[in-house]
């Protein structure tokens, strides 16, 4: 069964706020993928970007905290508006195929739902509300 997790966009101090989360709520980070971490010819990241954050996690219960850091491309995260995604794991990538299937059907696709960077299997939509969905499956947690 899918589990939803909070997953929350930053405007370069991702790393900070998890740190200051992890003395909140204690546990470990589970993986810092930085922007630079992700380059090649085919997607470079440019050096004011590179330090950034494209994946953190943090579990807390038996859920996840996630977030990331808006590269600059993007522009910037407006703090006094929605900066938060949901964020749902699943079971398998049948089950993520099929959530992101019917919340794209009316929705806009911002990441097609495929294999990522980082080892997961991963794609991200707004539905036809505006709500912004990250759609992932991690093998290795099975």
């Amino acid at each position: 069964m899918a589990q939803i997790n909070p997953h929350i966009n930053f405007n370069g101090n991702a790393e900070e706020a998890f740190r200051f989360y992890q003395s909140v709520f204690g546990g470990k980070l589970n993986q810092i993928v930085r922007l630079k971490d992700l380059a090649g010819p085919d997607f470079p990241i440019p050096d004011i970007d590179a330090d950034k954050i494209m994946h953190i996690s943090l579990p807390i219960g038996n859920s996840l905290l996630i977030g990331n850091d808006v590269p600059s491309f993007l522009g910037k995260v407006d703090e006094k508006e929605n900066r938060s995604k949901i964020s749902v794991s699943t079971d398998s990538k049948e089950e993520a195929d099929t959530i992101f299937l019917r919340l794209a059907k009316t929705g806009t696709v911002e990441a097609e739902i495929g294999d990522s960077p980082w080892g997961t299997y991963f794609g991200m939509l707004r539905d036809q509300f505006g709500i912004e969905w990250i759609i992932e499956f991690n093998a290795k947690k099975t």
